[in-house]
């Protein structure tokens, strides 16, 4: 669970804005948005398995970069 304690003479928005920070940070938003709809388990393994293959793609395109330019 995220938790700001506003500091002495801080405005709503700052303290606000820290808040939404840490929110961003511990995930909450992520994990809210992914439980909103039931999702069928081969559906996300389904999706685990394209987001895996999208990172391995990146990872390829990176090394070949590096590779590239030395």
């Amino acid at each position: 669970m995220a938790e700001v304690r506003v500091k002495e003479g801080e405005t709503f928005e700052r303290a606000m804005k820290r808040f939404r920070r840490a929110v961003d940070r511990a995930g909450i938003r992520k994990e809210c948005r992914r439980r909103m709809f039931y999702v069928k388990p081969s559906e996300q393994r389904r999706i685990k398995r394209r987001q895996a293959e999208r990172r391995r793609r990146k990872a390829l395109r990176r090394q070949r970069l590096r590779e590239s330019g030395n």
